[in-house]
C-alpha cells in the first residue's frame, strides 16, 4: 500500500505593523510574528508579496531566509505593491524566512503586509 502524497499547504505571514526607520541601510526585523519557518520534511515556494505605506517616504521590505536578503519589495509613499511571484526557486526545508523593514531615519508610519506561501 502506498501513502497518500500530502496535499500543498497555504501559510500566511500577515498583519499592520507601526515603525520608525533607522536609515535605509539598516532593515529591522517588523515583528516576531512575520517569521516563518518551512517544515523540516517539505520544501515551500513563496507565491505573493503584498505591502502598504502609510508613511511619506519610500520604503522597503526585505525577505530575509536563514539571515540572508532573499528578495527587496521597495514601496512607494503612501502607496502599495502587489508582486506575483510565478513558478519561483523552492526555500530549501528548514529554511526560516523573516520581514525586515527599511526606511529613512524618523520616518514613522505603518506597514501593511500580506505574505504567501505553499508548502509541499
Amino acid at each position: 500500500m502506498h501513502a497518500e502524497p500530502s496535499l500543498p499547504q497555504s501559510k500566511f505571514l500577515q498583519g499592520a505593523f507601526p515603525f520608525t526607520g533607522q536609515g535605509l541601510e539598516q532593515p529591522f526585523q517588523v515583528a516576531d510574528s512575520l517569521r516563518y519557518q518551512v517544515p523540516r520534511d517539505k520544501r515551500a515556494q513563496m507565491l505573493y508579496f503584498r505591502g502598504g505605506n502609510s508613511s511619506d517616504a519610500l520604503i522597503y521590505v526585505v525577505l530575509m531566509q536563514n539571515d540572508r536578503p532573499k528578495r527587496y519589495f521597495p514601496i512607494g509613499a503612501g502607496a502599495d505593491t502587489h508582486v506575483t511571484m510565478a513558478i519561483t526557486e523552492d526555500i530549501e526545508p528548514s529554511a526560516r524566512c523573516e520581514v525586515f523593514l527599511a526606511a529613512p531615519e524618523r520616518t514613522s508610519g505603518w506597514l501593511v503586509v500580506d505574505i504567501g506561501f505553499m508548502e509541499f
